[in-house]
């Protein structure tokens, strides 16, 4: 792979395994320095280390994107460690299935911390360093973010919102350099999926029929898409919802 990302500054946030690890090893690869910011600093570690012989470099450091300090904090470092931000890849997230019924108010408001307003938080933060360097967004929503999934009220919720914001931020800097786009994946195969929770009673043909039309996605194929959308070959693409 060409360096594509060389001189370049990204930070990615979940970044200690499934896509977020994935996309931390294809811009190492592309010769990006990169910030991998995550609440498993043991795991962030090992995914640093996996990138040891790529041409890139990987910094890592603490992130609890339901606190609106951390992702300010997360900004920082990332500018501390490299001096610039030229990428912000807002992938932090979590989902479990709920019966919408039985849903707490910590619950609703831990969905919504997690999966909408930790984005919301590092793109306020991040936007005046990406001016400065004609920088992007690239925001992971979910295919749950263009239709609705069953037991998922909250995630649902939230992932419309990520493409709402992603949107929003398209118009709002539509005559700047700044570029912000979204992608939408489905069902991945990711260490998530084994401790994900789902309701004893559960009907999965509701489940399937959004999650996984066309298979389980492998984090790679989905890393390699957001990796195109942050380069200079795409550019031309603002504003876009890519599933």
């Amino acid at each position: 792979m060409s360096e594509v990302f060389a001189g370049r500054s990204i930070l990615v946030t979940g970044a200690s395994s499934g896509l977020g690890a994935a996309s931390v090893r294809r811009f190492a690869a592309g010769g990006g320095r990169v910030y991998a910011a995550s609440r498993d600093q043991a795991k962030l570690a090992e995914v640093a280390a996996s990138c040891a012989e790529l041409p890139g470099e990987v910094r890592f450091g603490p992130l609890d994107v339901a606190s609106p300090t951390d992702c300010r904090s997360a900004v920082a470092a990332a500018l501390g460690a490299y001096g610039r931000l030229d990428v912000l890849v807002n992938n932090a997230g979590r989902h479990d299935f709920r019966v919408t019924t039985e849903v707490t108010g910590d619950e609703w408001d831990a969905d919504i911390a997690l999966n909408l307003s930790g984005a919301f938080y590092l793109c306020q933060a991040a936007i005046p360093h990406l001016l400065e360097t004609s920088g992007n967004i690239v925001n992971v929503a979910s295919v749950a973010g263009v239709m609705g999934e069953a037991y998922s009220a909250a995630y649902t919720a939230a992932k419309h919102g990520i493409v709402g914001l992603t949107k929003a931020l398209a118009i709002e800097y539509l005559k700047t350099p700044l570029r912000v786009n979204c992608v939408c994946p489905g069902g991945m195969d990711t260490p998530q999926v084994s401790t994900i929770s789902v309701p004893d009673d559960a009907d999965w043909e509701l489940i399937m029929r959004v999650a996984a039309k066309r298979g389980i996605m492998t984090p790679d194929s989905v890393a390699a898409v957001i990796a195109f959308l942050a380069s200079d070959d795409a550019s031309s693409i603002h504003g876009s919802i890519q599933m």
